[in-house]
């Protein structure tokens, strides 16, 4: 099995520390892991911004990069999320895409319902209370999670994944599934509401006391994590990855 990691642009320039522990942990399984240096934007913002062309452009660049790879594999829920669903828009009548789209998998998807690990690589202990957030598009789109207003039972990907990490004490916000404010492009649109909603969403993490609020999407981690630096607050955001492979430590 060859698997592809696709790192988002921001992740590459901000996070590689995020890239390089998704690519620990799947070589911890004994995958032959390539990173095509050839891939760039997936071209969500330019979706996002109206920018059609554009998108169709970054679509059947992607494409092209990472189709004869047997798995594609990223971090970043929103941007595998836009890979599998919103691709259609713009090259659904795309051979190579309709060949590639099933085999795109977020991490802890791959973990699950590719690799179905009930182990991790090695054992990891992290003595922490920790407060799930489950993003939007990993929510809704990639099933991470159960939406809170469709009433159907409870189920979490992230928190079943963290019951392998020893001592770690997994907690929820009051409102689960909230969004942070992000949203990508949202944040520069309407900067003033997207702050305010992060700020909320801040707090309801504070509000479980735990230390790290951690989940499966670095964007919403990122808008977060600004909101806490700028309010000196001592909680700290931590991508699941970082758990997973023992990078995430209490510094």
């Amino acid at each position: 099995m060859n698997v592809a990691l696709f790192i988002p642009c921001f992740v590459n320039e901000l996070y590689p520390h995020v890239a390089m522990a998704t690519a620990e942990l799947l070589e911890g399984y004994g995958i032959d892991v390539v990173y095509p240096l050839a891939q760039s934007c997936c071209g969500q913002p330019l979706s996002n911004n109206g920018d059609s062309q554009g998108a169709c452009d970054a679509a059947r660049r992607f494409t092209g990069v990472f189709k004869d790879y047997d798995y594609i594999v990223s971090p970043s829920g929103s941007c595998v999320s836009h890979v599998k669903h919103h691709y259609p828009w713009y090259i659904a009548d795309d051979a190579d895409y309709q060949a590639m789209q099933p085999r795109v998998y977020e991490i802890v998807e791959f973990l699950q319902d590719v690799l179905k690990v009930d182990r991790l690589p090695k054992p990891v202990y992290f003595p922490h209370p920790v407060s799930i957030h489950q993003s939007c598009h990993g929510l809704r789109e990639l099933g991470h999670a159960a939406p809170s207003e469709l009433m159907i039972p409870y189920h979490s990907r992230l928190e079943r994944i963290l019951q392998l990490v020893d001592g770690v004490d997994v907690r929820l916000p009051e409102r689960r599934d909230e969004c942070c404010g992000f949203g990508g492009t949202f944040s520069v649109d309407e900067p003033e509401v997207s702050v305010a909603m992060g700020e909320d969403r801040v707090a309801q993490h504070e509000a479980t006391g735990a230390e790290f609020i951690v989940g499966a999407d670095p964007s919403c981690l990122m808008h977060m994590g600004g909101i806490i630096r700028h309010k000196c607050r001592p909680i700290r955001p931590l991508h699941i990855v970082e758990i997973l492979t023992g990078r995430g430590g209490a510094a």
